[in-house]
């Protein structure tokens, strides 16, 4: 992932009714939530909560799929990891190096 792509992502996290959806799909797992559902569970409104879902699936965070007159929400764990993946990329590769000094 490019340093677009994460802040992308980590900025439709950002808000706090997409990042409840978020982790209640990653709750429900590989199958997925019916809208429905997520917006039973939430409260969130079913117009709102239509806004979220697009947003977040534009940036690969969920994928929508159909099925009959119902529509499945599923996290994408794979954009999900690559997003993790970023954010540890680096993790702790400055500790060899000289602590800097505190100017007052």
């Amino acid at each position: 992932m490019d340093h677009e792509g994460v802040a992308a992502s980590l900025a439709e996290l950002g808000n706090t009714h997409r990042l409840a959806v978020f982790r209640f799909l990653v709750k429900a797992g590989h199958r997925g939530a019916p809208v429905g559902e997520i917006q039973k569970a939430l409260d969130i409104p079913a117009s709102t909560l239509s806004h979220h879902l697009s947003r977040m699936a534009r940036v690969g965070l969920i994928k929508q799929e159909k099925h009959s007159r119902t529509i499945v929400c599923i996290p994408d764990y794979h954009h999900l990891q690559n997003l993790i993946g970023f954010l540890q990329a680096e993790c702790c590769i400055g500790e060899n190096m000289e602590p800097v000094a505190a100017s007052l």
